[in-house]
C-alpha cells in the first residue's frame, strides 16, 4: 500500500500580498493527525502560511496541496474541510451567539445540534447565547469562534495565536481540544509566540522567517 499523502504539502510555494512576496519558497509537509507549531518573528509569514492552507491566499509558484486538493487548481475546494481561527473572530457582530453558530453549522452541512454541542464544549455560558457577538468580551468571542470552528468538524485546524484573549481556563480548554482533534485524526497547524505552552501540545516546531520555513 502506498504511503498516505500528507495533509499539507507545500514545495517552493510562493505567495504574494500585492507585489510583496509574503512567502518566498516555503517547503512544508504535515502528516494527517500531526500537531505542528509555526514560530518566528512578527511579519515572518506564519499567518500567510495558514491563510494559504485555508485557500484564502493564492500560491503563484511552486506546489501547494491540502487534504489532497491542488490549491493552485482550485483553492475553494478545500474550504469546507478546514476550520480556521485567526486574529479576527470570523463571526457576524450583529448576530447573536446562537445565530452565528447555527449559520456556520448549516454552512458546513451539519445540524444545529452540533453547533449547540460545540458551545457547550467550549463552556460558553448559556446567558450569553441570546446576545449579539459585539456585546461579548474578547474571551467570550474567542470561545464562540472556536465553537463555530468545532461545529464544522474540520479535517484540518488552522489556528493563529489560539490562546490570545483567553483566560487560564480557556487556554487549557483549547489545549485539550487540540489534543482531542489530533487523537481523532484531524491535523492541527498553528502559529504561536507562547512557545512553552505551544510546545506542550505540538509534536514539532517549524521556524518561519523571511517568508521561508525551516
Amino acid at each position: 500500500m502506498p504511503p498516505a499523502s500528507p495533509a499539507v504539502h507545500l514545495r517552493a510555494a510562493v505567495a504574494l500580498l500585492g507585489r510583496f512576496p509574503a512567502l518566498a519558497g516555503v517547503d512544508l509537509d504535515v502528516d494527517a493527525g500531526e500537531v505542528v507549531l509555526l514560530h518566528g518573528p512578527n511579519g515572518a509569514g506564519k499567518t500567510t502560511v495558514l491563510r494559504v492552507c485555508a485557500g484564502l491566499v493564492p500560491v503563484v509558484d511552486g506546489e501547494a496541496e491540502v487534504l489532497g486538493v491542488d490549491l493552485r487548481a482550485n483553492r475553494a475546494a478545500v474550504r469546507r474541510r478546514i476550520g480556521m481561527v485567526g486574529h479576527a473572530s470570523g463571526l457576524y457582530a450583529e448576530l447573536t451567539v446562537t445565530e452565528n453558530i447555527h449559520f456556520w453549522a448549516r454552512a458546513a452541512g451539519v445540524g444545529t445540534a452540533d453547533g449547540q454541542a460545540a458551545l457547550e464544549r467550549l463552556e460558553v455560558a448559556h446567558r450569553v447565547w441570546p446576545l449579539p457577538v459585539h456585546a461579548l468580551s474578547a474571551g467570550q468571542r474567542r470561545r464562540v469562534a472556536f465553537a463555530a470552528m468545532l461545529a464544522r468538524r474540520p479535517e484540518l485546524w488552522l489556528l493563529d495565536e489560539p490562546h490570545t484573549g483567553l483566560d487560564a481556563a480557556g487556554r487549557d480548554l483549547v489545549d485539550g481540544l487540540i489534543a482531542e482533534a489530533s487523537a481523532a485524526g484531524a491535523t492541527v497547524l498553528f502559529a504561536s509566540h507562547e512557545l512553552e505552552r505551544a510546545d506542550a501540545v505540538a509534536g514539532r516546531r517549524v521556524h518561519v522567517e523571511g517568508g521561508v520555513a525551516s
